[in-house]
Order: structure tokens, then sequence, then C-alpha cells
């Protein structure tokens, strides 16, 4: 299933429910509003699982895809979006976290150009960063290598827990 991101509704407690060029432009203002300063742009995914629905004696798993969309501006506070879907057919903690992971790789394949392109040559100071809801202890600890190599190999910095909450804070609060 293939999802076009431009066709999506995006929420933010600030500005209410937006289009993907919508959210552009507003972490475009907000970078322009003190350039000089150092951002975080980040990418986060969290999910819960919803009620399984029974079809002819096979279970069906579905979760609830929350992605977050973050601007930081260090030491200053930020903004945030974002985007609710239902993935079906997770049957496993690896499917779930494989399945949070490609869709912010997903998003981000799709925004980044679409905000280099707003941003027209503009060189402000930001980091981008994809959060993956991974970390040292609990039962995620042994796919930390997994995941961080599938946001590495697609170029992009992945940071786990403790320092990931675009996905097991912000995104999480929506699921």
């Amino acid at each position: 299933m293939d999802i076009d991101f431009n066709k999506e509704t995006y929420h933010s407690t600030t500005h209410g429910e937006l289009s993907l060029s919508g959210i552009i432009s507003k972490i475009k203002e907000f970078l322009e509003e003190q350039p000089e300063l150092e951002y975080s742009l980040v990418i986060g995914t969290d999910s819960h699982e919803k009620n399984t629905v029974i079809k002819s004696r096979n279970k069906t798993k579905e979760i609830n895809l929350v992605t977050a969309i973050l601007i930081h501006r260090k030491g200053f506070g930020g903004k945030y979006f974002w985007r609710r879907q239902n993935k079906k057919n997770i049957h496993s903690l690896r499917e779930k976290i494989y399945a949070e992971t490609i869709t912010s790789l997903t998003f981000a394949s799709v925004f980044v150009p679409l905000f280099q392109e707003a941003l027209n040559g503009k060189s402000l100071k930001y980091n981008l960063e994809i959060h993956v809801d991974v970390g040292e202890h609990g039962a995620t600890r042994e796919m930390i290598k997994e995941v961080v190599g599938m946001v590495t190999g697609s170029g992009f910095v992945a940071k786990t827990k403790p320092e990931s909450y675009g996905a097991s804070y912000v995104a999480d609060k929506h699921t």
C-alpha cells in the first residue's frame, strides 16, 4: 500500500490540521525566526496494537502508527506535527519495530526533498534525525543494530532510547 503523504492530513496542537506543504511552511518559518540558532529536525514513529480482527480462523493484528515531525530550537523549545495510519498483519515485536522504522524512513524520503526545495538554497542550521523506539533495556535491545543499520544505510542519523524522544515520547502520546 503506497501512501501519498501530500494527500494526508497532519495535526498540530498549535496550528490544527495541515497539509504536508503546510507543515513545511511552518517549519521553515520557525527556522527563519532565529536562523543563527541550531535546530534539530526529528522524524519518529511509534505504534500501539489495536483490537485483533478474526477473519476465517485467521487472526489479523492491526497497529495504530503515529509519525511525529518535530522542529526543536536547541534550548528554546519547538513545535511538532503528527499523522496517524493503521497497518494490518503485524504479528511480532520485530514486525512492529520494522513497521515503525520503515514508516519513518518512507516519510523522510518524501519530506526531506520537499523541505530542501522549500528552503530554496538557504543554509539554515538543523540536524536531521530519525528516532527509533528501541533501546538497550527491554525486548527491543536485540534489534538496535538492525534498525540503526536501516536508518544509517538510508543516509540518516539514528537516535535510540533514551535519546529517541520523537518516537518514544511525542509520537507515543498520540497513538
